[in-house]
């Protein structure tokens, strides 16, 4: 409202409505906090009125009920209140605003976090592969938009749509992979090999770790995340995670900390490393947080098997993560070696982010 809140007249306003339904009614008043009043249906079906004294009034519906008459039911209802409201105070209305219906415990889950910790409902239509591994639950959800979407322990991975994520992770159409000595890290979807291979690499080694024994967040990195891209990811893969080996690549199924270790030790170089385990973490806490000692770990080891010409790439997070990315940039100036950075901000359909 444009104005304070009679708080009692609101109530009594909205009160029929309510009663014609034949709900049950339990008020609460706090003087100077306004009211909460509480309607019960025999169904279970309830509603929460709360009028707040300087103006906001909110109205809150639950039922079980996700048939179409149900939700006309609620729309009907919705509508007397809104007019009455409008009756009652004429052209001092500053807004009135609707948000759809929040769907909860269905078989189908369509909400997911973005990095900043907004939600997110997707379009989400079929549960395509959900399984534990000994490390993290692993899920591939349809979306109507952006096809079979890669979700870990409830963190969006990847989706069919992304093509636009593993452009960026490869230099963005910028690098001439031809003949090149590859490494990448993590990439369990199978997307960035399936790109570079199209370029004629030399050889492309991707480790793949078996034991999470550093991260404790949700990465791309187990064998049944490969059982389950091969089958249902195709448009992001190809056929390259049929085999573990194919002309110009191979797949080790090991723990990446000490296949880096003993490529520095035999001096083995290479003209790229990806690295695509996990994203710069959320917390700015970096001497406290596990995460960002493996990324200190993983970037020091990756310096020691690149050449000296070579390019290391990774993913950042959501460009609103301002904190976190200047940590991560910081970071990079603690290497035993020194390195010069640049970075690029890309939209990731599935995210529906900029990242």
């Amino acid at each position: 409202l444009n104005l304070t809140a009679d708080c009692n007249a609101v109530l009594k306003a909205l009160q029929p409505i309510f009663q014609e339904q034949g709900m049950t009614e339990t008020v609460h008043n706090w003087e100077d906090h306004g009211y909460l009043a509480t309607y019960i249906q025999k169904n279970g079906s309830f509603a929460n009125l709360r009028i707040h004294p300087h103006g906001l009034v909110l109205v809150d519906l639950q039922s079980y009920n996700d048939h179409s008459k149900g939700r006309e039911e609620v729309d009907q209802l919705l509508n007397k209140i809104e007019e009455r409201m409008k009756e009652l105070f004429h052209g001092n209305i500053k807004r009135v605003k609707r948000l759809p219906a929040i769907l909860r415990g269905g078989v189908i889950d369509r909400y997911w976090p973005t990095a900043d910790g907004r939600l997110v409902e997707y379009d989400i239509d079929e549960v395509v592969y959900d399984e534990d591994s000994p490390f993290q639950n692993i899920k591939i959800l349809h979306s109507k938009q952006f096809g079979n979407i890669l979700i870990l322990s409830g963190d969006v991975n990847l989706a069919e749509s992304d093509l636009a994520y593993t452009q960026a992770i490869m230099g963005s159409g910028k690098e001439d992979y031809t003949g090149k000595e590859v490494l990448i890290l993590g990439g369990g979807d199978g997307g960035i090999l399936y790109e570079i291979v199209k370029l004629k690499p030399k050889m492309v080694t991707m480790v793949e770790i078996s034991f999470d024994k550093w991260l404790m967040v949700p990465s791309n990195i187990d064998q049944m995340v490969i059982d389950g891209c091969k089958k249902y990811m195709r448009k992001t893969c190809g056929d390259v995670l049929d085999n573990l080996k194919g002309e110009c690549y191979q797949v080790l199924i090991e723990d990446c900390i000490p296949v880096l270790k003993r490529y520095a030790k035999e001096g083995r170089m290479f003209d790229y490393v990806i690295n695509d385990l996990t994203a710069v973490p959320i917390s700015t806490s970096p001497e406290e947080d596990s995460t960002w000692e493996f990324l200190r770990l993983i970037l020091d080891l990756s310096m020691k098997v690149l050449k000296q010409d070579g390019k290391y790439f990774t993913q950042g997070n959501c460009i609103n993560l301002t904190d976190a990315l200047t940590l991560y940039e910081e970071q990079l100036s603690r290497l035993y070696c020194p390195v010069e950075f640049s970075k690029e901000t890309v939209c990731v359909p599935s995210y529906m982010e900029l990242y």
